[in-house]
């Protein structure tokens, strides 16, 4: 079974990005945060197409160089993890391991060439759930990938509780994807949290997306406030 005993750097596209989180032209027109995006080239490429995207993850208080051997260390652990868990992935968009190997190597490429401007920018902020430096609605939407859920084992209930209510203090809607643990389960975390946010009044439901590469792993969690009835 795949397995990881802490968070590693491990970067996606931003067309992943887009079927991971169903992302529309009109999302896509709006401010958008991710947390926990660590190397991923879904910020540098938003960017280059005039769309506004803030990255958020603790990875950032390195330097680039510093970043770029974390990845280098942890890369062959994860390929290899892969390669002896094949049976827990799909594999239709992303072929073989050395497609993953060479999807992966490009999106932190890519990454690592802007991460330097857009720190200076403020487009990558040093910052971890569940507690973020921004105000609250600054972003109207807020997207994780492969962190909350995925750790199960590393980050409790009440962990993932704290974060997505930061999330949607500073968004005005939260989306997760994947609802799995790293092995291919869901969560176990995922019924109570989905529970614990309904009880506080948002509005939660998970939704099929056009993106599985983790067997089974093509659902999405979006959390919405409610709006308040017109009296």
């Amino acid at each position: 079974m795949f397995t990881l005993d802490q968070v590693v750097p491990w970067g996606r596209s931003f067309d992943e990005y887009c079927r991971m989180f169903a992302l529309s032209l009109h999302d896509l027109r709006g401010r958008i945060l991710g947390c926990a995006d660590g190397p991923a080239s879904f910020n540098a490429e938003a960017t280059a197409v005039g769309r506004s995207v803030t990255s958020c993850d603790p990875l950032y208080r390195f330097s680039a160089d510093e970043i770029a051997h974390r990845v280098a260390d942890t890369t062959e652990i994860i390929i290899e993890q892969t390669r002896r868990n094949q049976n827990e992935f799909v594999w239709t968009s992303i072929r073989s391991i050395e497609e993953l190997r060479a999807l992966r190597v490009s999106a932190m490429e890519q990454f690592l060439e802007d991460f330097k401007a857009g720190k200076a920018e403020g487009r990558y902020v040093d910052a971890e759930l569940p507690r973020l430096p921004f105000d609250d609605e600054t972003f109207d939407l807020a997207v994780c990938s492969h962190f909350l859920f995925l750790y199960s084992d590393q980050f409790s209930g009440d962990f993932h509780v704290a974060a997505i209510r930061e999330m949607n203090r500073v968004a005005r809607e939260v989306r997760i994807f994947p609802l799995l643990a790293l092995g291919g389960t869901r969560s176990a975390h995922f019924e109570p949290v989905a529970h614990r946010l309904q009880t506080e009044g948002l509005a939660v439901t998970v939704e099929i997306v056009a993106y599985e590469f983790q067997r089974r792993g093509n659902e999405m969690l979006r959390v919405r406030r409610k709006l308040a009835k017109k009296r």
